[in-house]
């Protein structure tokens, strides 16, 4: 796989609030997609029809309503892993460092939400980047799309998309083991 930034910069706009610019994005997106993987073809077909035919004040309502107002399917990696749990703040801690130290600007949202991650994977070293998918991103993106299968969302189509990259990304590091949260600690002690 070639291991290409602009790709993930493409699926992080996509996974962004709408503006003006999300139209060319889906367009580029698709077509870097079919480049990138030609044995897929027809990558964002429909989300691509989808953004070309809706007005922006649509756009930003399917968005909204998609993640903004379904916890299930909150963007947020850490969110999906942890909760409220003092781990989640663990985790956004370690993504702002590793957002520095691979010069990704930090979007208006948390450090743990897709569209800082993403821009992120993109510009780490594949050994890297593996890991972190395998251990966090992938079984987070797997509840996203658990939140929206049957749904008829124009968004599943870009999750599923953004899903088949990250596998191939995490298919080499075996998912460790997830540390207990604070609760699973408790029950722990109790049943000990």
């Amino acid at each position: 796989m070639n291991h290409e930034p602009r790709l993930f910069d493409l699926l992080a706009r996509l996974l962004s609030y709408p503006a003006a610019d999300y139209a060319l994005a889906a367009r580029t997106c698709q077509q870097v997609l079919y480049d990138e993987f030609p044995e897929q073809p027809g990558q964002l077909d429909r989300f691509a029809s989808y953004v070309q035919g809706a007005r922006l004040e649509e756009l930003e309502e399917s968005f909204t309503r998609t993640f903004d107002l379904n916890p299930v399917c909150c963007l947020e990696v850490g969110w999906q892993l942890y909760g409220e749990d003092y781990n989640r703040g663990s985790f956004m801690v370690r993504m702002r460092q590793q957002l520095r130290a691979h010069g990704v600007k930090e979007s208006l949202e948390l450090p743990d939400h897709l569209s800082n991650l993403l821009p992120l994977l993109g510009r780490m070293e594949p050994q890297e980047a593996g890991p972190l998918c395998a251990s966090y991103v992938l079984p987070a993106l797997v509840k996203m799309q658990t939140g929206l299968e049957g749904n008829n969302n124009p968004y599943e189509e870009v999750l599923f998309a953004l899903r088949q990259l990250i596998e191939r990304l995490a298919a080499p590091y075996p998912k460790p083991a997830q540390p207990l949260t604070q609760i699973q600690r408790k029950e722990k002690v109790c049943h000990d």
